[in-house]
């Protein structure tokens, strides 16, 4: 992890983050907001603002970092305080309505490139082995 930015008592439901946190998650930064670019869901919104602080986050602490390089390794989107109005019902009775919140938790990695495997080279045991056996 080289970064991470959290928006807390965010103003929409954690049920409706978690419909769009798979479309992005695992992706390069830079591709993730502009595939949320064209998401047409509310929570998008929310989502590539918290990228883009993670994305800023990452340049300030690692000058010398690429953006391109830069994935989104962990997006989540935890319940908040849930705020409680009340309507009035039948019969003077009032009903509660339970506006959710959310706090939505964004870290950011380096891809890793794979790195090549070493030539495998005949170790002296070997190398007696390959000669003939028993002499």
């Amino acid at each position: 992890m080289i970064a991470t930015a959290k928006a807390r008592y965010i103003r929409i439901t954690p049920r409706k983050l978690r419909q769009v946190i798979p479309i992005v998650k695992g992706r390069p930064v830079e591709e993730a907001i502009a595939i949320l670019a064209s998401v047409n869901k509310r929570a998008s919104i929310y989502i590539a603002e918290v990228l883009k602080s993670a994305l800023e986050n990452a340049k300030r602490l690692h000058k010398d970092i690429e953006t391109s390089n830069i994935r989104i390794s962990r997006l989540t989107a935890d319940p908040g305080p849930m705020l409680k109005r009340y309507r009035a019902a039948s019969m003077g009775r009032a009903n509660t309505i339970r506006k959710h919140t959310s706090h939505l938790i964004a870290e950011l990695d380096v891809i890793e490139t794979p790195k090549p495997k070493p030539v495998a080279t005949k170790t002296g045991a070997a190398k007696k082995m390959s000669r003939g056996r028993g002499k």
